[in-house]
């Protein structure tokens, strides 16, 4: 029997992160996301951080039944697992899946103008992996979070040539 598909949506992907403190300033701070749910898994020494991009009309529920349901049922939701004492270990912990062996690449997220976005990077003093005038693609920026995860800076616009 084949499940039909129709109704399902990409919820969320996962980023394993050294220094949870680092990655909320840099997700939330730099980027805007908003901290959704964090679920403390003390059994296995991990924890959760769920983030996304909210509006000020958007309320996140406080109970954490309504909070969970609130997180599962959202489109382009970032989980952060953060594995209890990495922040203590010395140099990256994580790979980013750019080198070899090569495997995940990047998330990307859409901005109303790369040009002011990237002002905005500068200011923060955030690492660019390649900056929009670097190489063929103009259109497009990577930036760098602190586990050196690629994130895409692109504006859905300028890619269609608008």
């Amino acid at each position: 029997m084949t499940a039909n598909p129709h109704g399902y949506t990409l919820n969320h992907t996962m980023l394993r992160v050294k220094d949870p403190e680092k990655s909320l300033e840099f997700y939330c701070g730099v980027l805007g996301m908003t901290l959704l749910r964090k679920a403390d898994i003390e059994a296995g020494e991990f924890s959760l951080y769920f983030l996304g991009f909210t509006s000020s009309e958007d309320e996140v529920p406080k109970g954490e039944a309504d909070a969970t349901e609130y997180v599962f049922s959202r489109q382009g939701v970032l989980e952060l697992t953060h594995n209890w004492g990495t922040e203590e270990e010395d140099g990256p912990v994580y790979h980013d899946g750019n080198a070899a062996p090569q495997g995940f690449g990047h998330i990307a997220l859409d901005v109303p103008d790369l040009a002011v976005a990237v002002a905005h990077f500068d200011k923060h003093g955030v690492e660019f992996q390649k900056r929009p005038e670097d190489g063929m693609m103009k259109h497009i920026a990577f930036i760098k979070d602190p586990d050196g995860y690629w994130v895409e800076i692109l504006s859905a616009r300028s890619m269609a040539g608008r």
